[in-house]
């Protein structure tokens, strides 16, 4: 079942550790196939040099397992809350990456200083709050989904515009229309982070980007009348 999806999910997996956003198993990666309304996503716990496509498990959108032989993630009630919000998205990463994580402990938004987050993300990236005791103690990895859910949908905020977001004293998710794209977010978030943490250090008085140039840079790639690059995703 869902062959060919399984073998890109374990790819796509892959390309966590490649690009230092976990250590040992801190992450998962999901894709859904809207047509079955099924996503595979990563065994619970399974080191990555361990994994192979097969054993990738097969949820449904109520968080049953329809295929595997090993666990899905601990995080799958997250995934399962995400794509039944956000019909938009197709794929969806979580990690601890460092910088985008010191920023969650924080418990801050990412302020978008320059150019090279502003290319990526309209605004800053978002910090949620902690879930309450009774949101843990009830259901933390649905309630998670769901307090990111609503946090988009009562700031009025675009998920294809912001495409992840920050969970205090937690992690990072990220998302985007496949896998790739979701790492290639989760790529971009770490290393925007990186740059913020170093802006504060350097200069502990910095202030964001003047809206005119992000504007600039974010519509320059995203809007009605993008022009970078050769007409197609970059």
């Amino acid at each position: 079942m869902l062959e060919e999806l399984k073998e890109k999910v374990w790819k796509a997996n892959l390309e966590l550790p490649k690009h230092g956003l976990v250590t040992f198993t801190w992450g998962n990666v999901s894709e859904i196939d809207r047509e079955s309304g099924l996503f595979v996503i990563k065994p619970s716990g399974v080191p990555y040099e361990e994994l192979k496509p097969e054993d990738m498990v097969v949820v449904d959108l109520d968080g049953n397992k329809v295929e595997g032989d090993l666990n899905p993630s601990s995080d799958t009630p997250t995934h399962v809350v995400l794509y039944n919000r956000f019909k938009e998205i197709g794929g969806i990463v979580h990690t601890h990456s460092s910088f985008a994580t010191s920023w969650a402990q924080a418990g801050r938004d990412i302020p978008c200083y320059g150019t090279t987050h502003a290319d990526y993300i309209y605004g800053p990236i978002p910090c949620v709050r902690n879930l309450t005791k009774e949101e843990i103690d009830e259901a933390y990895e649905k309630n998670t989904g769901v307090l990111i859910a609503d946090y988009f949908e009562e700031n009025k905020k675009d998920p294809d515009a912001v495409p992840g977001v920050l969970c205090k004293n937690h992690g990072v998710f990220t998302w985007g229309k496949n896998a790739d794209k979701a790492v290639y977010n989760a790529v971009v978030f770490e290393e925007v982070a990186k740059m913020a943490a170093w802006t504060e250090v350097i200069n502990p008085k910095a202030a964001p980007a003047p809206q005119e140039l992000q504007d600039k840079h974010y519509f320059r790639k995203h809007g009605a009348n993008a022009y970078y690059g050769q007409g197609k995703e970059d």
